[in-house]
């Protein structure tokens, strides 16, 4: 293949591939500054469900057994019964409470201070 009298490539390059092709990477960087930002989010409120839900369930389910079981063997029903499932309900929004006050303990260190200074 010969080349030109100017030494270049005989065929153009067409400056609107190059063009295509940045734009094509600032896209792709965009896309995954999003999706590891917004999914580090989605698995952390995920994970509080979860244990926000586990805590309420087990509360409840805890109290019941433990009740229960009390009740049978001392021969006290239902006032053991009553007074765990009373207890577990407490011991579980306690847990609830702590978990939701450190998880916006945690995003209020994630956000940059505000400048609230007005002039």
């Amino acid at each position: 293949m010969a080349e030109n009298e100017s030494g270049q490539d005989p065929f153009d390059v067409d400056e609107r591939i190059d063009h295509i092709g940045d734009r094509l990477r600032d896209i792709e960087r965009k896309e995954q500054a999003d999706a590891s930002g917004k999914s580090g989010t989605v698995d952390k409120n995920y994970r509080l469900g979860n244990r926000v839900l586990a805590d309420l369930l087990g509360g409840l389910a805890g109290g019941l057994l433990f009740g229960w079981l009390f009740d049978r063997w001392l021969g006290t029903s239902p006032w053991l019964l009553i007074t765990f499932l009373i207890l577990g309900i407490f011991v579980a929004f306690r847990n609830i409470i702590r978990a939701s006050n450190a998880y916006s303990a945690g995003l209020e260190r994630q956000q940059p201070p505000q400048d609230t200074h007005k002039d």
